[in-house]
Protein backbone atom coordinates (compact mmCIF):
# COMPACT_ATOMS: atom_id res chain seq x y z
CA UNK A 1 0.00 0.00 0.00
CA UNK A 2 1.05 3.57 -0.47
CA UNK A 3 0.23 4.62 3.09
CA UNK A 4 -2.47 7.10 2.06
CA UNK A 5 -4.90 7.82 4.86
CA UNK A 6 -8.45 8.48 3.79
CA UNK A 7 -10.27 10.58 6.34
CA UNK A 8 -13.29 11.86 4.44
CA UNK A 9 -15.26 11.47 1.23
CA UNK A 10 -13.10 14.00 -0.66
CA UNK A 11 -9.96 11.99 0.10
CA UNK A 12 -11.73 8.87 -1.13
CA UNK A 13 -12.81 10.55 -4.37
CA UNK A 14 -9.30 11.89 -5.06
CA UNK A 15 -7.79 8.45 -4.41
CA UNK A 16 -10.32 6.85 -6.77
CA UNK A 17 -9.40 9.43 -9.43
CA UNK A 18 -5.69 8.76 -8.94
CA UNK A 19 -6.22 5.00 -9.22
CA UNK A 20 -8.31 5.38 -12.39
CA UNK A 21 -5.56 7.49 -13.99
CA UNK A 22 -2.95 4.89 -12.99
CA UNK A 23 -5.14 2.12 -14.45
CA UNK A 24 -5.48 4.01 -17.76
CA UNK A 25 -1.72 4.53 -17.94
CA UNK A 26 -1.04 0.85 -17.27
CA UNK A 27 -3.65 -0.20 -19.85
CA UNK A 28 -2.00 2.03 -22.45
CA UNK A 29 1.39 0.49 -21.62
CA UNK A 30 0.01 -3.05 -21.97
CA UNK A 31 -1.68 -2.21 -25.28
CA UNK A 32 1.61 -0.79 -26.53
CA UNK A 33 3.34 -4.11 -25.74
CA UNK A 34 0.84 -5.98 -27.92
CA UNK A 35 0.18 -3.41 -30.66
CA UNK A 36 2.25 -5.02 -33.45
CA UNK A 37 4.00 -8.33 -34.17
CA UNK A 38 7.41 -6.83 -33.44
CA UNK A 39 6.14 -5.48 -30.11
CA UNK A 40 4.75 -8.93 -29.23
CA UNK A 41 8.07 -10.54 -30.21
CA UNK A 42 9.95 -8.00 -28.10
CA UNK A 43 7.69 -8.72 -25.14
CA UNK A 44 8.23 -12.47 -25.48
CA UNK A 45 11.99 -12.00 -25.80
CA UNK A 46 12.00 -9.82 -22.68
CA UNK A 47 10.42 -12.71 -20.78
CA UNK A 48 13.50 -14.82 -21.59
CA UNK A 49 15.98 -12.41 -20.10
CA UNK A 50 15.04 -8.89 -21.05
CA UNK A 51 16.38 -6.58 -23.70
CA UNK A 52 19.48 -5.70 -21.70
CA UNK A 53 20.62 -9.32 -21.52
CA UNK A 54 20.01 -9.76 -25.25
CA UNK A 55 22.13 -6.72 -25.91
CA UNK A 56 24.82 -8.07 -23.60
CA UNK A 57 24.92 -11.36 -25.49
CA UNK A 58 25.00 -9.49 -28.82
CA UNK A 59 22.49 -11.88 -30.35
CA UNK A 60 21.71 -11.40 -33.98
CA UNK A 61 18.82 -12.67 -36.04
CA UNK A 62 20.51 -15.98 -36.85
CA UNK A 63 21.17 -16.73 -33.17
CA UNK A 64 17.58 -15.95 -32.23
CA UNK A 65 16.17 -18.15 -34.97
CA UNK A 66 18.56 -21.01 -34.21
CA UNK A 67 17.42 -21.04 -30.57
CA UNK A 68 13.99 -22.15 -31.80
CA UNK A 69 14.83 -24.12 -34.95
CA UNK A 70 17.75 -26.21 -33.67
CA UNK A 71 15.81 -28.05 -30.91
CA UNK A 72 12.88 -28.72 -33.24
CA UNK A 73 15.12 -30.09 -36.01
CA UNK A 74 17.11 -32.30 -33.63
CA UNK A 75 13.98 -33.68 -31.97
CA UNK A 76 12.30 -34.38 -35.32
CA UNK A 77 15.33 -36.07 -36.92
CA UNK A 78 17.98 -37.56 -34.61
CA UNK A 79 15.85 -38.00 -31.51
CA UNK A 80 12.48 -38.76 -33.10
CA UNK A 81 11.99 -42.04 -31.20
CA UNK A 82 13.13 -40.68 -27.84
CA UNK A 83 10.97 -40.04 -24.81
CA UNK A 84 10.02 -36.59 -23.59
CA UNK A 85 12.85 -36.41 -21.02
CA UNK A 86 15.52 -36.90 -23.67
CA UNK A 87 13.76 -34.45 -25.98
CA UNK A 88 13.61 -31.92 -23.15
CA UNK A 89 17.31 -32.30 -22.44
CA UNK A 90 18.11 -32.01 -26.14
CA UNK A 91 16.03 -28.83 -26.23
CA UNK A 92 17.88 -27.29 -23.31
CA UNK A 93 21.34 -28.24 -24.57
CA UNK A 94 20.64 -27.16 -28.14
CA UNK A 95 19.32 -23.78 -26.98
CA UNK A 96 22.55 -23.21 -25.10
CA UNK A 97 24.54 -24.38 -28.12
CA UNK A 98 22.55 -22.03 -30.35
CA UNK A 99 24.20 -19.16 -28.48
CA UNK A 100 27.42 -20.16 -30.23
CA UNK A 101 25.80 -19.81 -33.64
CA UNK A 102 26.03 -16.26 -34.93
CA UNK A 103 26.36 -14.55 -38.27
CA UNK A 104 30.05 -13.97 -37.60
CA UNK A 105 30.65 -17.66 -36.82
CA UNK A 106 28.77 -18.85 -39.91
CA UNK A 107 30.57 -16.29 -42.09
CA UNK A 108 33.94 -17.38 -40.69
CA UNK A 109 33.23 -21.05 -41.41
CA UNK A 110 32.00 -20.18 -44.89
CA UNK A 111 35.18 -18.17 -45.62
CA UNK A 112 37.38 -21.04 -44.40
CA UNK A 113 35.49 -23.51 -46.60
CA UNK A 114 35.86 -21.23 -49.64
CA UNK A 115 39.58 -20.86 -48.98
CA UNK A 116 40.00 -24.64 -48.65
CA UNK A 117 38.11 -25.28 -51.89
CA UNK A 118 40.17 -22.57 -53.57
CA UNK A 119 43.41 -24.24 -52.45
CA UNK A 120 42.23 -27.66 -53.64
CA UNK A 121 41.15 -26.37 -57.05
CA UNK A 122 44.37 -24.35 -57.41
CA UNK A 123 46.44 -27.44 -56.58
CA UNK A 124 44.47 -29.49 -59.08
CA UNK A 125 44.99 -26.87 -61.81
CA UNK A 126 48.73 -26.79 -61.16
CA UNK A 127 48.86 -30.60 -61.44
CA UNK A 128 47.00 -30.45 -64.78
CA UNK A 129 49.56 -28.05 -66.22
CA UNK A 130 52.76 -29.80 -65.11
CA UNK A 131 55.75 -27.80 -66.41
CA UNK A 132 57.92 -30.95 -66.71
CA UNK A 133 55.82 -32.30 -69.55
CA UNK A 134 56.26 -30.18 -72.68
CA UNK A 135 53.19 -29.10 -74.50
CA UNK A 136 52.86 -30.79 -77.86
CA UNK A 137 50.24 -30.29 -80.41
CA UNK A 138 49.01 -33.17 -82.49
CA UNK A 139 47.55 -32.51 -85.88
Amino acid sequence: MTGIIIQNIDDLRSEISRLEIAKDEQSAAIKKHFSSPSAIFGTIISLFGGPSSLGDLKQDFLTTISRFVLPIVLNKTLFSGSNFLVKGLVGLVSQKAAGLISEDAVTGIWDKAKALIGKISKKKKSEDTDPRIPYSETY
